[in-house]
């Protein structure tokens, strides 16, 4: 991990900014291209480099080996070798790289006011479960078993935390297309949703979120 100022001015100029300053600083170490996207990615645990790349459809390996080398010196990821019978090489977020945590969620609310409601075909495998983790950053103190399904995507939020697939014993259970997603958690419209279940709770849920006001 790189330890001062002195040290990010030995960087190639085009990965610094050469200014003394926290957020100039802060655009040196996640400002790269894909960068912030493998922190998010990151957030739902360790993974192989294999599960990072089938995440970020038009990374190339070499950006990716890349932009994880650089995450790494710099204190944000580290690597370590699962014991057997995995023995697999992952990654994972470090104490300072999970504190990116709030700053990925403001990013996501800020982004949804102008973004508009995903097409389909837009969407990759496992986005349900990214999307749900980043309601549950929104509303931390929620509680609750909720099951959401959207498509071919199921995903879970238990207690603020998201979970792959189905939970057991659910509180309510939200079916949607992906349309309706969004617009149940930027407008709070549950009238493209059908709720199984206790609908006070999924009421409850959405009247814990931040407003997002659209631009």
């Amino acid at each position: 991990m790189l330890q001062n100022a002195s040290e990010w001015a030995t960087l190639p100029v085009v990965k610094h900014y050469c200014q003394y300053c926290p957020v100039a600083h802060s655009l040196d170490v996640i400002g790269e291209r894909w960068s912030l996207l493998i922190v998010r990615d990151l957030m739902g645990g360790p993974k192989r480099y294999t599960d990072l790349a089938g995440g970020l459809p038009g990374i190339g390996t070499n950006i990716l080996a890349s932009r994880l080398k650089d995450l790494e010196a710099a204190g944000v990821v580290h690597k370590y070798r699962l014991p057997p019978p995995a023995a697999s090489q992952v990654y994972e977020l470090t104490e300072y790289g999970r504190e990116l945590k709030g700053v990925l969620f403001e990013m996501a609310r800020w982004g949804a006011r102008s973004l508009g409601p995903p097409k389909q075909e837009e969407l990759h495998p496992g986005w349900l479960e990214g999307a749900i983790r980043l309601v549950g950053y929104a509303a931390p103190d929620c509680s609750g078993r909720f099951v959401f399904r959207v498509g071919d995507e199921e995903a879970s939020l238990v207690n603020g935390d998201a979970r792959p697939g189905e939970v057991e014993d659910p509180d309510a259970v939200i079916e949607t297309d992906s349309e309706g997603f969004y617009h149940l958690f930027v407008d709070r419209d549950l009238s493209r949703a059908t709720v199984t279940g206790d609908r006070t709770a999924v009421e409850q849920l959405l009247g814990t979120l931040p407003a997002v006001e659209l631009v």
